[in-house]
């Protein structure tokens, strides 16, 4: 049986490139520990420690031999998303991450398949970003938040992004985020075993009902 794994995140090692460059403090940042670990910092503090395959693809393929997985679908960070930032910010990390991922995805194409990632913000960004990620990045989808900045995504305002996707032929993997309900699932891993299948449901429902 041929395995494939959809949900695996990954960011550039030379993330500081880009974000390094935005004054706003709530853009991730990297601070490489060793080779083996380095520690995301957010709003000038420690976010979250991540391991060395989450930028270098040829520890990637490690896990993948270990695993019995023959191929990943890359993705980015849903933290990396920004769909709080100007625009014109969130347009340019975009298309940084997203090279980043169709760079490994050549260099690996018998081990990697890739989806981008697109402003959301602002529905002309995102769907000229859409067009590159497809047509000249040879991404096979994109990656998007449950919600974006609150609003549900059956919201009017993003029904031209679906549509373009739809004449593109173009994968979605909507991506639960920002949880509704955040401040009182704080304890045993509750974000994850209920904020995260919570935020999935609400996002399926605003679309289809």
């Amino acid at each position: 049986m041929f395995k494939v794994d959809i949900h695996t995140h990954i960011l550039p090692k030379n993330l500081n490139k880009v974000t390094g460059k935005f004054s706003d403090s709530r853009f991730l940042t990297i601070g490489h520990v060793d080779e083996a670990s380095a520690m995301l910092k957010k709003d000038g503090t420690e976010f979250r420690k991540v391991d060395c395959n989450c930028w270098n693809q040829k520890e990637r393929i490690k896990d993948c031999d270990n695993t019995q997985v023959d191929m990943q679908v890359l993705s980015t960070l849903p933290a990396l998303f920004s769909y709080w930032a100007k625009d014109d910010e969130c347009f340019l990390l975009s298309q940084f991450l997203n090279d980043h991922i169709a760079q490994i995805c050549r260099e690996e194409s018998h081990k990697f398949i890739g989806i981008g990632t697109i402003p959301m913000q602002n529905v002309d960004y995102a769907i000229k970003e859409m067009d590159r990620c497809i047509s000249k990045l040879n991404l096979l989808g994109i990656e998007m938040g449950s919600n974006i900045n609150g609003e549900n995504l059956s919201n009017e305002k993003f029904q031209p992004i679906f549509e373009h996707a739809e004449k593109l032929g173009c994968s979605i993997l909507v991506h639960p985020w920002e949880m509704m309900g955040q401040g009182d699932i704080q304890k045993y891993w509750l974000p994850w075993l209920v904020g995260m299948p919570a935020e999935t449901s609400r996002a399926i429902c605003s679309i289809i009902f």
